[in-house]
C-alpha cells in the first residue's frame, strides 16, 4: 500500500504514520509543502528508529507526485462528507490512500475530481469534530490490508 500525506503539519503525527508504514511495509509519500523540518526532533522521536525501515519519497507538491504516478495508479481521498464510507471500498495492494493536512483536510478542488474514490471515515458522534490523522490513516490502511489478506505486509 501506498500512504500519501498531502502538506502534514504536525511533526509526531507523520512520525507515527512513518512507524505504522514500517510495521505494515506500506510506503509513504509526503507533499510539501510540511509543517516541519525532516530532521525534526519530533518527528524522529515520534518515528523512533522506525525511520531506516520507512521506504518513502518526498515530493516537491501535488503536480510532481501525480505526475510521477503509473497509469493504473488507483487513489482514494480519504476525508470527511464523503459520499461512501471507506468500508465500502474494494482496495488494491497497491492502491494509494491519500490524507490532507491536520487543519483543513484535502482541498475541495481535489475531493471533486477523485468524486469516486472519495471516502468517510464514520463518526457517531456528530459533535466530535475529527480522529487524529495518524489513528485515520491505520484505520484505513489496516482495513485495505485486511481486504488483500494482509499478502502485501508479510511478504518478505
Amino acid at each position: 500500500m501506498n500512504i500519501v500525506l498531502l502538506e502534514p503539519e504536525i511533526p509526531p503525527n507523520t512520525g507515527n504514520i512513518a512507524r505504522l508504514c514500517a510495521a505494515t511495509r506500506s510506503t509513504l509519500h509526503l507533499i510539501e509543502p510540511l509543517g516541519f523540518e525532516i530532521n525534526d526532533r519530533q518527528l524522529a522521536r515520534a518515528g523512533m528508529d522506525y525511520w531506516k525501515l520507512v521506504t518513502w519519497q518526498r515530493w516537491a507538491s501535488w503536480k510532481a507526485f501525480s505526475a510521477a504516478l503509473p497509469t493504473s495508479a488507483r487513489l482514494w481521498m480519504i476525508e470527511q462528507g464523503a459520499p461512501r464510507s471507506y468500508v465500502d471500498a474494494s482496495f488494491q495492494p497497491e492502491d494509494y490512500l491519500v490524507f490532507g493536512r491536520e487543519t483543513a483536510g484535502l482541498p475541495s478542488g481535489l475531493l471533486e475530481c477523485y468524486r469516486e474514490t472519495w471516502l468517510d471515515i464514520p463518526m457517531p458522534n456528530p459533535s466530535a469534530r475529527s480522529l487524529n490523522l495518524s489513528n485515520c490513516v491505520a484505520i484505513v490502511l489496516f482495513e485495505a490490508l485486511r481486504q488483500s489478506g494482509f499478502c502485501t505486509a508479510l511478504e518478505t
